[in-house]
């Protein structure tokens, strides 16, 4: 019997052929005219098969990274819709094949696209969003309560924050803000995303695919905080891309301190100018219509088109 890790490759290597002989059968009973993938492990038997049966092939690539399999699959596609400008990881053989597409975001998000965006100013209420799922939310309740409490009392009375949290952390992350007498709502999650992007001030957030797609979606800006350890770390490569443009700040884990975001916090706090200008920037960033940039990418390509 083999064990270890020549076992896990017998095994990888059954489940692919199998995967591929399934999606074979399943592209020739609907009639396929095309294959779309999105990038991960679970595309790459569709896509073999999509390639055995001379199918044409669009790549979708939402990071500023390609990922590991659409850079298997760029020989073969006939075009790779991209959300950011030249992604790393191109070939320079691949390049003419890019088309810019954007992120298809939630319809709630979607929703609020055009919702203008005004800095607050003086001694107005500042909303602080605050969101990440699981991870994010972890070190989000350990950091940014002990930051804003650490504010002069002036800035902290203008704040009202809206924050993700874990289940496990409401109480605590709750108590740290009633102790430094800070305005907060907590939840584990939020139904209303698109409202509570649109009332956002400034948001801290990681800087995955869809979040940044959203947040350029409404033009609001952010304080990223990249995820260590993501694939080909693509979401710092997601953050410098907007950074680069004026649109967003960064500041990577190992750095995100209350010390840290404090300095960050009081200086954008009190530059609206510098929020409503990073605000323009992530907008110009927004494809709101990349569904239908992408539908019809793929449908020329279909009829032979470019």
């Amino acid at each position: 019997a083999l064990h270890g890790g020549a076992g896990r490759l017998l095994r990888g290597a059954v489940l692919s052929l199998r995967g591929t002989a399934t999606a074979l059968l399943d592209l020739r009973r609907i009639g396929a005219s095309a294959a779309v993938g999105f990038g991960g492990h679970p595309m790459l038997p569709t896509l073999c098969a999509a390639w055995l049966l001379r199918l044409p092939i669009v790549l979708h690539e939402q990071n500023a990274v390609l990922g590991r399999a659409n850079r298997l699959f760029a020989g073969a596609a006939t075009r790779i819709a991209v959300s950011f400008a030249t992604p790393r990881g191109v070939a320079d053989r691949h390049r003419a094949k890019l088309r810019d597409v954007g992120t298809p975001v939630r319809p709630a998000v979607l929703a609020k696209a055009g919702a203008p965006y005004r800095a607050s100013a003086g001694a107005e209420p500042f909303s602080l969003l605050i969101f990440g799922g699981s991870q994010g939310a972890r070190i989000f309740g350990q950091v940014v309560p002990p930051s804003l409490a650490s504010l002069p009392a002036p800035l902290k009375a203008r704040l009202r924050v809206v924050q993700q949290c874990r289940p496990e952390d409401l109480d605590a992350v709750a108590a740290a803000y009633r102790q430094a007498n800070v305005q907060a709502e907590l939840k584990p999650f939020f139904d209303d995303m698109g409202g509570r992007l649109a009332a956002a001030h400034l948001v801290i957030a990681r800087s995955g695919a869809s979040t940044m797609a959203e947040l350029a979606t409404l033009g609001r800006p952010a304080v990223l905080v990249p995820l260590p350890g993501a694939a080909d770390d693509h979401q710092t490569a997601n953050a410098l891309a907007i950074v680069d443009a004026g649109g967003a700040w960064l500041i990577p884990e190992r750095e995100f301190t209350p010390a840290a975001l404090a300095r960050q916090l009081a200086d954008l706090m009190g530059d609206p100018g510098a929020l409503n200008r990073a605000a323009a920037a992530f907008l110009r960033h927004a494809r709101p219509d990349a569904a239908d940039r992408l539908a019809d990418l793929v449908i020329k390509v279909v009829e032979g088109g470019r």
